[in-house]
């Protein structure tokens, strides 16, 4: 591991604050197996309010898995998670009081039978606690943050691919009023530039900070982009067989000459990270 990573993680932590209120996320030596199979190794992750993280490494090394564990969707078979200091050891729909996760998936995942209105203000609707005229306000206020302007009655088969993605970053916007006064939520990002052209990649990518900022939020990214990587993001974190290899700043992860970011970044077939034998 980068003999930096401790020095980068102190520093986070001391710029953004910590022992002020809890960490956001905080994964204590997690593992994860499936079967024999061990996907992820003893992995120590802190995620401080307001950060923005990205999760990178080759396919396989266990991404998806730590964002799937963030989000409730399943439980580590060791180790421990915390969301705002509470060690989660319930999956989501078992919780009576799940905290305020928002996972934005890599395709929009919207509901088609239901309007952009109904999408995007799912959650307001789902606990009823505002009228109807409320959650078409604050959903109004989402989609124009993101750059949408009437299209509330619309259907999703009504919109084009690109502003379905947008709708979709609406939803990660609204504010949870079953939520505890002044808790950030933990923005999940799953490949949201994977398969786009350049262009759309920096809109996307200018859409993940600009939700973090709106929310109020703290967010991890995974993503291969290296453009999504570098500019939605302030600290990286590279796993590879299961387990953290390189923790640090983004422009660390820059010009670190660590083998396995610097395999990363350059595409080599040469290096530490090489594919499992077939």
């Amino acid at each position: 591991m980068d003999l930096n990573r401790s020095a980068e993680a102190a520093g986070a932590g001391a710029a953004l604050g910590a022992g002020a209120v809890p960490p956001v996320a905080e994964l204590v030596g997690l593992s994860m197996a499936w079967g024999d199979r061990l996907v992820l190794d003893q992995v120590d992750l802190t995620l401080h309010p307001g950060e923005r993280l990205a999760v990178v490494g080759p396919s396989g090394a266990g991404k998806s898995t730590i964002l799937r564990i963030l989000a409730g969707l399943q439980l580590p078979s060791s180790g421990e998670l915390r969301i705002h200091g509470v060690p989660q050891t319930y999956l989501r729909l078992d919780q009576r009081q799940p905290p305020d996760v928002r996972l934005v998936f890599q395709n929009p995942a919207l509901l088609a039978s239901l309007t952009v209105c109904e999408n995007v203000g799912f959650l307001l609707y789902r606990h009823g606690q505002l009228r109807d005229r409320e959650v078409r306000e604050r959903v109004s206020r989402c989609l124009e943050a993101v750059g949408l302007y009437g299209v509330e009655d619309l259907l999703p088969g009504e919109l084009s691919g690109g502003m379905q993605k947008r709708v979709s970053f609406a939803r990660a916007l609204i504010e949870d009023p079953s939520q505890p006064a002044g808790q950030v939520p933990l923005l999940l990002f799953d490949e949201p530039t994977a398969g786009l052209d350049p262009v759309a990649c920096t809109r996307i990518e200018d859409l993940i900070v600009r939700t973090g900022d709106v929310a109020g939020g703290s967010s991890v990214v995974v993503s291969h982009v290296m453009s999504t990587i570098l500019r939605s993001a302030q600290r990286v974190a590279l796993l590879y067989d299961g387990r953290l290899q390189w923790l640090g700043s983004v422009s660390h992860f820059e010009h670190t000459d660590n083998p396995y970011v610097a395999q990363f970044r350059s595409g080599s077939l040469s290096g530490p990270m090489q594919p499992a034998e077939l």
